[in-house]
């Protein structure tokens, strides 16, 4: 685990940020948002879009959270919410601070998380409205998980964040990026019934697509996979089902 979140709280200012989107529709259901995209992720996916903000260490090019306050403050009235997203923004210990000052803008705050920490998830979870929570596997399967992270003991991760989220009330959509090379449509309907047995409202599955320029080992995914009929299933099992496709 990297030592800087061992630190404790720290000020927003301290907030590694690697990029920034200052407008989208598409990462807060229904709401126009600003996505903060924090460095640092423990996990090493094997389809992960942002290799490149792995690293907790600043990087050139790097955005920063003055200019993310900046971002806020010219368009309160205009933006909804600001979205952290990684990376895996539970992992920086200005967390905190930063959804304060979000807040204080009268924004709501939105989060994107594969549950790495549930420790601080915990200790942010009352400034959060609404969750992205990624399933990166069929939970409690640890072997999946380590097949999909690439490292260890990330499903007892991510079960005790899926009870914080779960049990704290806030509007979350779960969602797995799935491949035919790391998830079967047995492992999605096995997934898929553990969510829906648990309390999960809304569910994405996200059809992997390759990103440009990115080599994943992964081929890209053709047709319909992983098939209609699994999908009708799927649907009837949550409020909201949806399919991404790229």
């Amino acid at each position: 685990m990297d030592e800087t979140i061992q630190a404790g709280p720290a000020p927003a200012s301290r907030l590694r940020v690697a990029a920034v989107t200052p407008f989208t529709s598409l990462d807060y259901p229904g709401k126009l948002s600003a996505v903060v995209f924090v460095r640092g992720c423990p996990w090493h996916c094997v389809y992960c879009h942002n290799p490149w903000m792995q690293q907790r260490a600043p990087a050139e090019g790097d955005e920063s959270w003055e200019r993310v306050e900046r971002l806020i403050a010219r368009r309160r009235g205009l933006l909804d919410a600001v979205v952290f997203s990684g990376g895996e923004p539970c992992m920086d210990p200005a967390l905190a601070a930063a959804m304060d000052v979000v807040r204080a803008h009268g924004m709501a705050v939105g989060l994107h998380t594969g549950g790495a920490y549930p420790h601080h998830l915990a200790q942010v979870i009352d400034r959060v409205s609404w969750v992205g929570l990624d399933v990166k596997g069929v939970p409690g399967d640890e072997a999946h998980f380590e097949r999909v992270l690439r490292v260890r003991s990330g499903a007892r991760a991510f079960l005790e964040s899926y009870d914080i989220v779960r049990s704290s009330g806030v509007e979350f959509e779960a969602r797995s990026t799935v491949h035919p090379a790391l998830f079967s449509p047995e492992q999605i309907l096995a997934a898929a019934e553990w969510l829906a047995a648990h309390g999960t409202r809304c569910y994405a599955l996200q059809i992997y697509r390759k990103a440009p320029g990115l080599e994943t080992g992964l081929d890209p995914v053709t047709g319909d996979w992983p098939g209609a009929a699994l999908e009708e299933k799927l649907r009837g099992m949550f409020e909201r089902f949806v399919v991404r496709r790229g």
